[in-house]
């Protein structure tokens, strides 16, 4: 009986040999055709198993978008251009406007400064010429002021030496004398940016360039310092009001301070300063 079991198990080992060797046979034949023929053998994957799957969240599709958006579009890129160009423009134009007030703030302060010159200048001389004084020549309508403004021989500045000879009197280019001037009747001179006094090619002097002083001296009513009266104009006496001889009127004195640069057309008016000397 054990003898027959034993046969029985080697045929079944032998028929499992049997079906091996025919079955890796097969493969054998398959891959040397398939090598042959430069196909690759057909082979059925081995299916794996698969774990749920569940969407996207709210962070990882914006993390995806931030991986998509690499650059910026033509009309980001336009925006952006236009944003700078606006605020350049900004800062053009607010640097252009600081440098015109410190321009004009430079300019009142100069012009302040000249008329104030021509002023501390006049505060030395009397209201009428020293010597001649001021009269009327003659009587009733044909009667003529005797001197109003600069005597003969008056053709310097150390010259004038009353109020009435500043009348219509410039000082700077162009004028009647050299300026502006100073208190004490010198020129004023140009100063370069070194701060250094500018000189022409002949040692001499060069004025404050583009400056000027014009002087206008006017009688005026005693009672109304707003009325302007003639030069030759004497108040007669009445019931209400004294006689007033004349050369007895307060002279109003305004200086007119005006700058011309170098690309303008004509001087401009600067600072206007105006004061009352009374008898």
């Amino acid at each position: 009986m054990a003898h027959e079991d034993d046969l029985v198990k080697a045929a079944e080992v032998k028929e499992s040999n049997r079906r091996y060797r025919t079955r890796e046979g097969a493969r054998s034949r398959v891959a040397k055709v398939a090598a042959a023929s430069h196909i690759m053998p057909l082979t059925t994957p081995t299916p794996t198993p698969t774990s749920p799957t569940f969407p996207p969240s709210r962070v990882q599709l914006a993390a995806r978008r931030r991986n998509r958006r690499g650059g910026f579009t033509l009309l980001e890129t336009m925006l952006a251009l236009v944003i700078i160009g606006v605020g350049v423009l900004a800062f053009v134009d607010a640097q252009t406007s600081f440098i015109r007030s410190n321009n004009w703030s430079s300019h009142a302060a100069t012009g302040m400064l000249l008329a104030n010159e021509v002023r501390e200048l006049s505060r030395r001389l009397p209201r009428h010429d020293p010597v001649t004084g001021l009269t009327l020549l003659g009587s009733g309508p044909t009667a003529i002021i005797s001197v109003w403004g600069r005597e003969g021989g008056e053709v310097d500045i150390d010259d004038i030496d009353d109020l009435d000879d500043l009348s219509n009197v410039v000082f700077g280019p162009g004028g009647t004398f050299p300026g502006p001037i100073n208190a004490i009747g010198e020129m004023i001179q140009e100063i370069s940016p070194e701060g250094e006094l500018v000189f022409d090619e002949d040692g001499g002097s060069v004025p404050l360039e583009g400056w000027s002083q014009r002087v206008t001296v006017e009688k005026v009513d005693p009672y109304n310092m707003n009325l302007s009266r003639t030069v030759g104009y004497e108040q007669a006496p009445n019931s209400q009001l004294p006689f007033i001889r004349v050369d007895q009127f307060p002279l109003r004195i305004t200086v007119s301070v005006r700058y011309q640069g170098i690309n303008d057309p004509a001087p401009e008016e600067v600072t206007k300063l105006t004061w009352v000397v009374v008898p």
